[in-house]
């Protein structure tokens, strides 16, 4: 059977992003949920006597797609994770002025594309004031190397239309939601009009988080079915209270140790599901244990490709 193929074959065995650390070895991606091979550990439960050992890797997703190798959230990023073998890519969305829901981090389009050059009299360049026909002639690549000049800012309906034709599942941010009123419902749309929230992508393809508990509240209130995630590492007694809408507890490696996750283990989400973890951003062999050790359930990162092959590492 093809690589292409078996991974796909493997990573369909999950039963979704975020539902549970998966028995695996396969290269899977990306967050940012949301949700999407990995390390050593949430390791099963002893086997019985003569069974075989089985390794519970976390999932690995290539943040803003594979954005070590490619510019961030762009296509290339996505088509670079999927070179590399990662089924789960993370990404952020926003709006622009006239309403199109765009895949960029930044509140300004500044550090990313040529903006400044284009539009030198328009600064601080924030997204919420350009139209997507302006920012469809910025050139979203040269700044991360020549090979990749000319690429575009992706609207979100091109982005999900190449996350499925790569037959990839998606982890997306709703960035600066205070930005953007009613951004949810938009972003909700959208993927219903492009086929993400049908039975097979909400089980199994695709995670909404933020760093805003309103909007991920917000979205779960408008699809309930969805896998939402929080940005962030709420105190251990506020856990409960998150639980009450959201599918997955998503921090910053450096803010947790197992008994945090642990502790979100111990709860149950919306869906009637255990809460899960993703970590995020990890991009070397010594955080990449660390946190396999504290059993997390998904690791994002820059360098999916370096969390993969420290997970191989004994």
């Amino acid at each position: 059977m093809p690589t292409t193929t078996l991974r796909r074959a493997a990573a369909t065995s999950l039963t979704a992003l975020l539902g549970g650390a998966a028995a695996l070895a396969l290269p899977a991606t990306a967050q940012a949920a949301p949700a999407p091979a990995a390390p050593r550990a949430a390791a099963a439960p002893a086997p019985a006597a003569g069974g075989p050992t089985i390794i519970r890797r976390p999932v690995v997703i290539a943040h803003r797609g594979a954005a070590g190798q490619a510019p961030e959230n762009t296509l290339a990023a996505v088509d670079r994770a999927d070179a590399l073998g990662f089924d789960w890519v993370e990404n952020d969305v926003q709006r622009t002025k006239d309403g199109e829901l765009v895949i960029v981090h930044d509140d300004s389009l500044a550090r990313t594309t040529n903006v400044e050059e284009l539009f030198p009299d328009r600064a601080p360049w924030k997204i919420k004031d350009f139209t997507a026909a302006e920012i469809r002639t910025l050139d979203a690549g040269s700044w991360f190397g020549p090979a990749f000049a000319g690429a575009r800012v992706p609207t979100l309906k091109e982005y999900v239309n190449r996350v499925d034709r790569n037959h990839q599942k998606m982890l997306m941010e709703v960035k600066n939601p205070e930005l953007y009123p009613g951004i949810e419902k938009n972003i909700a749309d959208v993927l219903d009009q492009e086929g993400w929230l049908d039975r097979s992508h909400v089980l199994y393809k695709l995670v909404m988080q933020s760093f805003s508990a309103d909007s991920v509240r917000t979205f779960h209130g408008l699809r309930p079915e969805v896998t939402t995630g929080f940005l962030g590492t709420p105190a251990l007694a506020d856990l409960p209270q998150y639980a009450a809408f959201t599918d997955q507890i998503n921090p910053q490696h450096g803010t947790i140790n197992a008994a945090f996750v642990k502790a979100v283990h111990s709860l149950r989400g919306p869906q009637g599901k255990v809460l899960q973890v993703n970590t995020w951003t990890v991009d070397d062999a010594v955080n990449t244990k660390k946190v396999w050790d504290y059993k997390v359930d998904g690791i994002i990162s820059n360098k999916p490709d370096v969390v993969r092959e420290a997970m191989r590492q004994p």
